[in-house]
């Protein structure tokens, strides 16, 4: 199964993956854990990124689809993947349907976790004061839920028209969130 955990920064995709990875042993594809992986591997496509993110740059689409292409046979070794943080925008969307669709499969579920925006803010702000991440300001928060509102919500309706799109109250503790997401995945 390859399953996309979609929503805002901070609304917990990272924390449920985490969990997703620990009761069905699924490989979560975190293109922010795969870009630090690859820099850090001293391979030449590594070696690459480490050049681009040096420099301040974006890494490119075509590299992150790379990275994501060396990791599907591990994940469907594992019987599923999660991607976290990935794809943000349509073009990368048509990307990942082009690299799954050449290897037989497709995504089968997208999962939106949606939140109430203050409460949001104040869960941030208190994992930047617990994590000691002084960069996650409440002013710095809101620009990225508006980089992520104009930027990544039209990935939606992309996947709505595919109709595998399920939402799931983020609102609730960890273990409420999680129970909902299990159901999704049990439903197939």
């Amino acid at each position: 199964m390859n399953l996309v955990l979609f929503g805002p920064p901070g609304c917990g995709k990272g924390t449920q993956a985490k969990r997703i990875v620990a009761e069905r042993g699924w490989v979560q594809l975190s293109t922010g854990d795969m870009l630090r992986a690859a820099k850090s591997s001293g391979s030449e496509l590594g070696q690459r990124v480490a050049g681009i993110m040096d420099r301040g740059e974006l890494v490119s689409d075509e590299i992150v689809i790379a990275l994501i292409e060396e990791r599907l046979p591990e994940a469907e070794a594992a019987g599923g993947a999660i991607f976290d943080g990935f794809p943000r925008t349509v073009a990368q969307a048509e990307a990942l349907d082009r690299l799954l669709e050449s290897r037989g499969t497709k995504v089968d579920v997208v999962i939106r976790l949606t939140v109430d925006e203050d409460e949001l803010v104040q869960r941030v702000v208190r994992r930047a004061e617990q994590e000691n991440r002084p960069d996650d300001t409440p002013e710095v928060i809101r620009t990225r839920l508006a980089v992520y509102n104009n930027q990544t919500a039209p990935l939606i309706p992309y996947y709505e028209a595919k109709g595998i799109v399920r939402e799931v109250n983020g609102m609730g503790t960890m273990d409420e969130v999680a129970a909902a997401i299990s159901r999704v995945l049990d439903k197939g």
